[in-house]
């Protein structure tokens, strides 16, 4: 690749390049130092960090080279007095009562009476999931479930209280009326622990106000390849801000008392262990094949300040541990014996609970999601099954009779488990309702510190001729397509598990960035146009465009073969900066995103140029730094990822070999810092990175659903009641929940599928390779389009992709929600869509398992038939644009 003919240079602050230059030194990278750390051999020895002078964990200018796990020294340490209680209660209970412990079904899975029946011991929601199903349940209706979820549990024999886990992330993020903080990205460019502290104690409030006891937070991943769709869930790609931020969330969450978590701290969870963020081409869930010294030195340092601070409770990863030419080969981590009883309570010391992802150990080889004696004699102690829960009670209970699972393995997960709830204060604890902050609105919210971590967390890039700040008396034209979107501004893990379907009523105490610049600059001084149609730039003092990321979470967000371009994904935003830039007004680009992206083209038209990541319900926080005397700090965030400067560029880490980023990790210009950026060079691949190329031309149709599935292709309706798909049997049918499928006439009689989506969740409808993925790369040298003939009978009601997966998370999408609510409601209609739109999206198409998919989170219902690949349609007149499907 060429390099660009201008980057950052010599005007760049001393204090900027300083900051990206001490980060080189740290982690694996630096030399080991004296201390119980690295004391050659014995087994090192990790505690309480160094602390700032406000008290909190410093971010150590290098971490000492470890040669062996640690142990940890938690500040919450065994209690005699407790075990001996624990051991007593422990003896006393039945088989069924001690699996009903370990098990942990979803709330919209189970109901209060079965709580009591099966002697649960603790209950999830998933991201998306509120009680009844009402994305806008007060906080009474929260409490009402979490109340009586509580009281069938202490009505049980054995009256040990149920314990509700949820995926607070960034604050109460599920919550209807909560403050969410700004994504981990955000606050790792902060680089202030004190923050993350005070942050955790705020989301351990909203918390409390709706009645839950247990955090799924904090995310530990140090992130290697930013392609990954959780890339935004960590603080850095630097271990040593991670080490300091798992101190601090963990004490937040949990509070400051060294023996018991306290009436406003809630149970935090240290996860994924282990090695999330280091998967090969950021593949969520994917195989990560570090070397155990990488793992120790690298992945393993969030767990080291998240342990010591006292974390309960560790979720195990998804991804898989394995290099064979190391000998390592542990697999899916759900099944590692090594990692979770060996190392993580072995050598670590760690004396919480240990609780399985969602449906993890279904990964397990061998394993289904109701059944895993594996994972479970590997070490994990809660078991995260949705909905399979009655069968995995039934399926351990045989287990352990036959001795497949030992009693004893049982009874120090069930050990375990009593220990963090004596310890969190439940054992011996009132109901949900009665607890402090219990129903607060006051406690859902804390707007003033969202608005600091915003404000604390921006990153200013470029700043040519000292654009920024601007006057407080600037005429600004606002732009761009997240300017006014609380939505885009909050990203995935919002109210939704993938942060869509979501408009700015729902999130009432929020202010987007729009609404900020008004605050700043008075609503007479703000014109807003998010398309820049029929508006003259030159009439203002700036042009401030907000663009980027649109939400997503988990595999959803991962680029796979994609490349870095944002462009090429948001093909939206370039064409609002070419309508803006040169037209008389500076202009000032916003970057709303989860990651750093390759914005070459974003940043040539842009005279300043602002990192907002994803900040969450106060946009505020961004109006107060572009105008000038808001805030007296002005921009202070330093970047907690290192900036591409190529499209193909990852992984791209500070200390790897050849490092030359755009920007290196650190940097951050400062309030009224001018910069010196030139034009930099736009030169981008046509499709993703790393294509092999050939494939040869194809010229048959591939054909995938002909009035039935045509081998090796069958058909599949996924929910959350089901992800891993439930097939459409040969009499057409198949129903979930969330969505179901009859045959329906299309052509010719009971030729298609007619799915029909309820609205109560996403779901989708696909043909998919069970045997896997296929070289399809013919099609794209054809100039194929997927062609489809489609009677929409319900319009989408919320948006809707068309994808086509290289095997999952692997896969590429263009939006359809405009291109079926434009078709004829009744009528038959062909659909035909280039295979160059899903090559641009990043589809990997040598490994092509599923090449139709359907997925919608609202109500929609159309019929399907006729689905197939057909060489040279792209060129027909009536094919799609890709552009018209962002």
């Amino acid at each position: 690749m060429t390099t660009p003919s201008a980057r950052p240079g010599a005007r760049r602050s001393r204090l900027a390049v300083l900051a990206g230059l001490a980060v080189l030194a740290s982690g694996v990278t630096g030399m080991p130092s004296a201390g119980a750390e690295s004391a050659g051999g014995r087994q090192p020895v990790i505690g309480k960090p160094s602390l700032d002078f406000r008290g909190c964990a410093r971010i150590e200018k290098s971490l000492p080279k470890l040669f062996d796990w640690p142990r940890i020294d938690s500040r919450i340490k065994r209690n005699p007095l407790d075990e001996r209680r624990i051991a007593k209660i422990v003896s006393g209970m039945t088989l069924a009562e001690k699996v009903g412990q370990m098990t942990q079904p979803e709330i919209a899975a189970i109901t209060p009476e079965e709580v009591k029946q099966y002697a649960i011991g603790s209950v999830l929601n998933g991201g998306g999931s509120w009680p009844g199903r009402d994305k806008h349940a007060a906080p009474k209706a929260w409490l009402d479930l979490a109340d009586a979820y509580w009281d069938a549990s202490v009505a049980t024999r054995t009256k040990i209280p149920v314990i509700w886990g949820i995926d607070a992330v960034h604050g109460n993020n599920n919550v209807y009326g909560a403050t969410i903080f700004p994504h981990n990205v955000g606050l790792g460019a902060a680089q202030d622990p004190c923050l993350i502290r005070d942050i955790g104690a705020a989301t351990a409030r909203q918390i409390r106000a709706t009645g839950q006891d247990w955090a799924f937070a904090p995310t530990l991943a140090v992130v290697r390849d930013d392609r990954w769709g959780r890339t935004y869930e960590g603080f850095s790609e630097d271990p040593r801000i991670v080490r300091a931020y798992g101190y601090e969330a963990v004490k937040g969450l949990q509070g400051s008392h060294p023996l018991r978590i306290g009436s406003s701290g809630v149970i935090a969870t240290a996860k994924h262990f282990i090695g999330d963020g280091g998967t090969v081409k950021g593949v969520d869930q994917g195989v990560n094949p570090s070397s155990e010294a990488e793992m120790i030195n690298m992945h393993g340092q969030g767990y080291y300040g998240a342990l010591a601070a006292g974390s309960q409770t560790v979720m195990v990863s998804f991804n898989s541990w394995t290099n064979e030419e190391l000998g390592v080969n542990e697999g899916k981590l759900h099944g590692s014996k090594r990692a979770l009883s060996d190392i993580l309570k072995g050598k670590m010391g760690f004396d919480g609970v240990v609780v399985s992802d969602w449906n993890g150990i279904g990964q397990v080889a061998g394993c289904t999601n109701a059944s895993c004696p594996q994972a479970i004699n590997a070490g994990i102690d809660v078991v995260m099954v949705p909905n399979d829960w009655k069968a995995f009670i039934a399926n351990t209970i045989a287990q352990v009779e036959s001795g497949e699972i030992p009693m004893a393995r049982i009874d120090d997960a069930v050990t375990r488990i009593l220990r963090v709830k004596l310890r969190a204060g439940v054992l011996d604890g009132r109901k949900p309702s009665k607890r402090a902050y219990a129903g607060s609105a006051g406690a859902l919210e804390d707007r003033r510190l969202a608005r600091e971590a915003v404000r604390k967390s921006q990153v200013l890039l470029k700043n040519n001729g000292r654009v920024l700040p601007l006057a407080r008396n600037s005429k600004v034209l606002v732009v761009g397509k997240s300017a006014d979107s609380l939505q885009n501004q909050t990203g995935g893990w919002s109210l939704t598990w993938q942060g869509t379907g979501n408009t700015n009523a729902d999130f009432p105490n929020g202010t987007t960035i729009l609404g900020g610049l008004k605050e700043a600059l008075g609503e007479a001084n703000v014109t807003f146009s998010e398309t820049a149609d029929g508006v003259d730039p030159a009439a203002f003092d700036a042009v401030v465009a907000v663009i980027g990321e649109t939400p997503y979470a988990e595999g959803v967000g991962d680029l796979a073969r994609r490349s870095l371009e944002a462009a090429k994904i948001y093909p939206g935003d370039l064409a609002v900066l070419d309508k803006v830039k040169g037209k008389g007004a500076p202009v000032v680009t916003v970057y709303v995103t989860g990651r750093p992206l390759w914005v070459n083209k974003e940043l040539n038209r842009s005279d300043a140029f602002v990192v907002a990541w994803l900040p969450g319900t106060e946009g505020g926080g961004v109006a107060d730094l572009l105008v000038r005397g808001r805030h007296h700090q002005g921009y202070t965030g330093r970047l907690p990822y290192s900036w591409p400067k190529t499209a193909c560029q990852t992984p791209l880490n500070a200390g790897d070999e050849g490092y030359d980023p755009l920007f290196p990790l650190g940097y951050g210009l400062r309030s009224g810092q001018a910069s010196s950026i030139g034009a930099l060079d736009e030169t981008a691949p046509e499709f993703g990175c790393g294509s092999t190329g050939g494939g040869g031309e194809a010229s048959e149709d591939l054909e995938i659903f002909n009035r039935t599935d045509v081998a090796p292709y069958k058909s599949f309706i996924g929910s959350a009641e089901n992800w891993g798909g439930t097939e459409i049997g040969p009499d057409g049918q198949a129903a979930h929940a969330e969505i179901n499928v009859v045959q329906s006439d299309v052509n010719v009689q009971q030729d298609g599928l007619k799915a029909t989506w309820t609205g109560t969740g996403p779901a989708q409808v696909y043909l998919q390779n069970p045997a896997g993925g296929t070289d399809l790369r013919g099609y794209l040298n054809s100039d194929a389009a997927l062609v489809f003939d489609t009677v929409v009978h319900q319009a989408p009601a919320a948006r809707t992709v068309i994808s086509t997966h290289c095997v999952y998370p692997c896969m590429a999408e263009v939006v359809a929600t405009s291109l079926f609510a434009g078709l004829p409601v009744g009528t038959k209609s062909t659909v035909k869509i280039p295979v160059s739109c899903f090559a641009a999206g990043g589809l990997d198409l040598e490994n092509v398992n599923t090449p139709f998919l359907v997925y919608t989170e609202g109500a929609f219902s159309a019929s399907f038939a006729n689905v197939r690949w057909v060489p040279k349609a792209a060129a027909d007149p009536d094919a799609r644009k890709c552009s018209d499907l962002s």
